[in-house]
């Protein structure tokens, strides 16, 4: 079984864009055609590979499929670029390399930040970053949404290598004014989470015996939460790095460190693909290079 190229861009597209008329202003055809284009697919294979909702998502076997169009898309770029890049001097440009890539929120917002530094100076490449948890980001790779992802287990997804980057340092953090109007007890402060997958906070308060926060705020995003804890709204496990600067002559609304709460280190892994293209293993190099600022 051979399946047509033109039915792998319509499954890749669907999946990108959420819909059928997402895929059909990507491709510059119809959505009529995108639909047929997929149905297609599904009769070669006798197998359902989109779940019609919004947005659309992949199938078991339509993750399968999904990866492999994939694969193919980025080799197919990268043959043309190492002939000549489609030919210049008849004005066709080089291809650009989709590179679509999960990254937890707090490493986006820290050493992660080098890496778009670096890619945006290429110039050949698209990166896609798909913000995602650490402890769930490895899913996006198995479902072929991704070619590479920062995660936090060094258990390889299957046909993907993986590099060990380093620990990221979290510290817990809370107003002055907040513990003191709370009593100095941890159990009376309330919590601050970054999204409903966030058991940092919640994993502190369990090895301590504390039992559930008397308040959970939630704010997802990494420069907010710490502004969040910064402000009062309650404590929180901040990356090192994120806390901010020190309150003045320690004033009540100064950011201090929560008594007897031991920094927590979770371990970053690069896990990619293991597929011979010049693009991702460039983009391995550079992921690598900048998780030196790991501990």
């Amino acid at each position: 079984m051979r399946v047509r190229d033109d039915h792998f861009k319509a499954l890749v597209a669907c999946v990108d864009e959420g819909t059928f008329d997402g895929a059909a202003a990507v491709l510059r055809i119809t959505p009529s055609a995108v639909s047929q284009r997929v149905k297609a697919l599904e009769q070669e294979l006798g197998q359902i590979v989109l779940v019609r909702s919004v947005p659309v998502r992949p199938t078991p076997v339509g993750e399968i499929v999904l990866r492999t169009g994939r694969q193919r898309a980025l080799l197919d770029a990268e043959l043309v670029r190492a002939l000549g890049g489609g030919g210049s001097e008849r004005g066709v440009s080089a291809p650009v390399v989709d590179l679509p890539v999960a990254v937890n929120a707090d490493s986006l917002a820290t050493w992660f930040v080098e890496v778009l530094e670096t890619v945006g100076e290429w110039g050949d490449a698209r990166l896609r970053v798909f913000v995602e948890d650490q402890d769930h980001s490895a899913q996006l790779l198995r479902d072929g949404s991704v070619i590479g992802a920062v995660t936090a287990s060094d258990v390889a997804v299957q046909g993907c290598s993986v590099q060990e980057l380093g620990v990221m340092r979290y510290v817990a953090r809370v107003r002055r004014s907040q513990w003191e109007a709370c009593g100095r007890s941890l159990k009376r402060v309330p919590t601050v989470r970054f999204n409903d997958r966030d058991d940092l906070q919640r994993g502190v308060l369990r090895r301590r015996g504390l039992g559930e926060p008397p308040l959970e705020h939630v704010v997802p995003s990494a420069e907010g939460f710490s502004a969040a804890v910064r402000a009062g709204l309650g404590w929180g496990m901040i990356p090192e790095g994120l806390e901010g600067p020190a309150g003045r002559g320690g004033g009540r609304d100064e950011l201090i460190p929560v008594p007897g709460v031991e920094p927590l280190d979770v371990p970053l892994y690069w896990q990619c693909w293991r597929l011979d293209a010049p693009s991702l293993a460039r983009l391995s190099d550079e992921v690598t290079s900048a998780a030196h600022a790991l501990r």
